[in-house]
């Protein structure tokens, strides 16, 4: 559905050239939701605009559903950025409309009927949630409303995709969980292709089917979140199910170990205490539920004595992937 290959924008800033994105490239199924993540810097802002073709990449195409957006005419962009309904940070909402008026506003600027606007603006406040809040002016909503109201004026042209840029960083962890509810549901529900630029990973968790690390302007890390989350030797992985520090430790090696899916609840440690007649110590641990499965992730430090190459051909038949950590 979304295919970004190559993408590459170069600013020019005086005397030098400052490269905000490099060689970006990434591929997005229909009806999924793509996770976008980086530091401040990383070049996130800048995919964003060339995505919604607010800044004309240097090189490179994006297309969706077929079409390649980055070599349309100057009087087709806005046609074709109606097929990419945008949802901002802190909505962006104009103060002197209504929640009714503030999603009707993409369908005015096109000439829509009035009668097609009332009952577009009808169905979609109801969508998310704010059926009774038609005539309340931003104000007076709270800042999930606020956003809820960004959201439905993002579907208001029936757009393909959905860009979110930092939807949930200026909201209260109770109402960010209800936006991303709401974004993954919306999903399923109309059959979106999400894309959600995001710095926070607890977004990622929660509803991504798929994410990219970008960084400097590359993407460093990439594929569907079963599959980073099983590297783990990833920084993603690492991310994604993490595991807080512990000092060093004299004695054996210390060890990480990844199960994924049923791994995840068998008694992997049992197991190896008896079969090697050894002590297991653990130091840290951690369980997620990724897209649907169970990952489980530990530090833990063996005996000096351990045969490490026995113990490595152990796990892996058990299905548990196995890292020295020191």
């Amino acid at each position: 559905m979304i295919t970004v290959t190559d993408l590459r924008k170069v600013y020019r800033q005086g005397a030098r050239d400052v490269v905000a994105l490099d060689g970006v490239s990434m591929s997005v199924p229909k009806g999924s939701i793509h996770g976008i993540i980086g530091h401040s810097g990383a070049g996130k802002s800048t995919l964003v605009r060339c995505l919604t073709l607010l800044d004309r990449p240097t090189s490179g195409t994006v297309t969706i559903d077929g079409r390649e957006l980055t070599n349309v005419k100057d009087a087709e962009i806005r046609q074709a950025r109606r097929r990419i309904g945008m949802v901002f940070q802190h909505a962006n909402l104009m103060d002197s409309r209504t929640a009714a008026a503030n999603v009707a506003h993409p369908l005015e600027l096109v000439g829509t009927p009035r009668r097609e606007i009332q009952a577009r603006v009808t169905e979609l406040l109801a969508l998310v949630g704010l059926a009774d809040f038609a005539d309340a002016y931003p104000a007076q909503l709270s800042g999930g409303q606020k956003q809820r109201v960004g959201i439905a004026r993002a579907l208001a042209a029936h757009p393909d995709v959905l860009l979110c840029d930092e939807p949930t960083s200026a909201l209260d962890p109770r109402t960010t969980d209800e936006i991303l509810d709401l974004i993954a549901e919306l999903t399923r529900r109309l059959e979106l292709t999400v894309l959600i630029i995001t710095h926070e990973m607890n977004v990622v968790k929660r509803i991504c089917d798929s994410v990219s690390l970008l960084e400097a302007g590359r993407v460093v890390e990439h594929g569907p979140l079963q599959e980073v989350a099983s590297d783990l030797g990833g920084r993603l992985a690492k991310a994604l199910i993490p595991l807080p520090a512990t000092p060093p430790i004299p004695g054996g090696p210390v060890v990480e170990l990844l199960m994924v899916g049923e791994h995840a609840t068998e008694p992997v440690l049992s197991g190896l205490t008896r079969r090697f007649d050894t002590d297991v110590n653990v130091l840290a641990g951690s369980v997620e539920t990724l897209a649907g499965t169970r990952f489980g992730r530990l530090r833990v430090q063996l005996d000096q004595s351990t045969d490490m190459d026995a113990v490595r051909t152990y796990l892996a038949a058990q299905g548990v992937a196995v890292e020295v950590a020191a």
